[in-house]
């Protein structure tokens, strides 16, 4: 899919090299279309034999029993090292108990900061919890004064609460409710609400941004929640001069380092497939750790296991350094066929929040109410599965 389609072919002629009985056939697909075609493809049965798949699409293609399961070819595969990846990566491809797919690269999202301007704010080093990261953020508000900001949180985006909020579940009796009435959900809520409140952050989508890249660099804001592949966008379209003036940070928690999303993509058999050792020896490569280092050397995309990590092109960038340290707190979303639509409605409750017309309370009562709704008919299958009702029903 999309890039990673285009840089993979690079690494199949070795493969068939070392398999030559093997040839294999890359069908690319746009990444916006990809979800629809694989749908498309399951119901006509033309799956093809493996694929990576968005790590929140597993549960939905479990669920539909379109997935084979891999823990017989993991543990019969010599130097497949489960515990060599990162715990929140490969839970991602867990579902009750059975793998169903196996990280090809990890992705979580973190602070990149301006440290030049923390320390015209008097902050010498970066916020590691909540409370230091709102003295770092008021002092650059005072600093930089009302037209510029201390952070930019987009509100079309639904990424930078969810990383927040993922420290506690967002989901409760086992993904059938809800749990945003909680005191862990409603604490960040109020942190998300205090920024907007204060000003520490425009009320923008990205979209009203001529060039985040640009913006960071003009100090419109000084942090900016976002990806792993900001690194390359942000040497290349920074001036050298700005050069040294910027980093990343782990992402501060509550009260201490906190939590982040596990993102990425993991690869799947699927069920019918007629090839499945031949599709399993291809993941196996893909997953070797030398392999994975040559992928992240074509495409910046960072690797899901700890091991590759030690080559030198990742161990001494010091901006990948605040990912390798939050990949080993990044947790998986809930693993609900329905997930991408509950993560809509918390952006669209989440900008209602942030312009006022929202309180902390009433938002939460609203986003499980938009949740519960939206996980209805699985609270019905899980019942008719079990044969009895489902339990801890909320008025």
């Amino acid at each position: 899919m999309g890039f990673e389609g285009e840089q993979v072919a690079r690494l199949l002629p070795e493969f068939e090299r070392q398999n030559p009985g093997i040839h294999v056939e890359l069908q690319q697909m746009p990444v916006l279309s990809a979800h629809e075609k694989l749908l498309t493809a399951f119901a006509g049965d033309s799956l093809p034999d493996v694929t990576p798949l968005g790590n929140t699409w597993i549960p939905e293609f479990a669920l539909l029993g379109a997935l084979a399961p891999l823990d017989d070819r993991i543990s019969a595969t010599p130097g497949f090292d489960a515990a060599d990846y990162y715990a929140g990566a490969w839970d991602s491809g867990v579902i009750d108990g059975v793998t169903y797919a196996v990280p090809w690269y990890v992705e979580t999202r973190l602070p990149f900061y301006r440290a030049d301007l923390l320390r015209e704010a008097g902050i010498d080093k970066p916020p590691t919890d909540w409370d230091e990261w709102r003295t770092a953020m008021a002092a650059v508000k005072r600093e930089v004064g009302p037209k510029r900001y201390a952070i930019l949180l987009p509100l079309n985006e639904f990424e930078p609460l969810l990383n927040l909020a993922i420290h506690d579940p967002l989901l409760r009796d086992g993904g059938r409710y809800g749990n945003f009435r909680s005191e862990g959900f409603k604490r960040t809520l109020a942190f998300y609400k205090e920024i907007f409140d204060k000003d520490w952050a425009p009320r923008v989508g990205n979209t009203a941004i001529s060039n985040v890249w640009d913006e960071f660099g003009k100090g419109y804001y000084t942090f900016y929640i976002n990806g792993p592949w900001n690194i390359a966008e942000f040497k290349k379209r920074l001036p050298p001069a700005l050069a040294d003036t910027w980093m990343t940070m782990p992402l501060p928690g509550p009260d201490g380092p906190g939590a982040s999303v596990a993102g990425g993509t993991s690869f799947v058999v699927f069920r019918k497939s007629e090839h499945k050792e031949a599709a399993w020896k291809l993941i196996a490569y893909l997953s070797d750790p030398a392999v994975q280092v040559k992928f992240h050397g074509m495409t910046g995309n960072l690797p899901p296991r700890r091991s590759p990590w030690e080559n030198p092109a990742l161990a001494n960038d010091p901006y990948a350094r605040a990912f390798r340290i939050q990949l080993e707190r990044a947790v998986s979303t809930p693993k609900v066929p329905e997930w991408e639509r509950i993560a809509t409605e918390l952006k669209l409750v989440g900008e209602l929040v942030a312009n006022g017309r929202l309180s902390v309370d009433e938002a939460a009562v609203e986003l499980d109410r938009r949740t519960d709704a939206i996980l209805e008919k699985r609270r019905w299958m899980l019942e008719q599965g079990s044969g009895r009702a489902a339990t801890g029903a909320m008025p």
